[in-house]
């Protein structure tokens, strides 16, 4: 049985007003999950990008603007948006306070390949052994 405490879990700078605290990924024993969530600042928020796998974005408080491919949404708190792999989407904070954002991916590690980038980023992949 694995129990994870999130108030003892990192809180990370990912871009500016983008703060992640990964919970949940192959770091911590996941096999087939990442779940993290997100506090962004007004107007910020990750480029259009996709992944490999299925997400869920679950806004808890503030509003989202999201998108999937041309397609816009606005999501306040209690309302989630699933996206489809290899679907291109973002998100942003469009209101005036914190947007607090819980994700889920149906993969333990997080993989995303951003507009205009032509390799994927890979994080929260757990060390592999080497030859002794």
């Amino acid at each position: 049985m694995t129990v994870v405490a999130h108030a003892d879990q990192l809180r990370e700078e990912w871009r500016a007003g983008v703060i992640s605290r990964m919970q949940i990924s192959a770091l911590n024993g996941a096999t087939q999950l990442c779940i993290f969530e997100q506090w962004l600042q007004p107007e910020a928020g990750p480029p259009t990008h996709w992944h490999p796998v299925e997400e869920v974005l679950t806004v808890l408080s503030g509003e989202a603007e999201m998108w999937i491919d041309e397609k816009h949404v606005v999501l306040a708190g209690g309302q989630s948006l699933i996206v489809a792999a290899r679907q291109k989407h973002g998100f942003r904070n469009v209101g005036s306070g914190t947007l607090h954002v819980h994700a889920v991916l149906a993969a333990p590690i997080f993989e995303a390949t951003f507009d205009g980038s032509a390799e994927p980023v890979r994080r929260w992949i757990p060390r592999q052994p080497g030859p002794n």
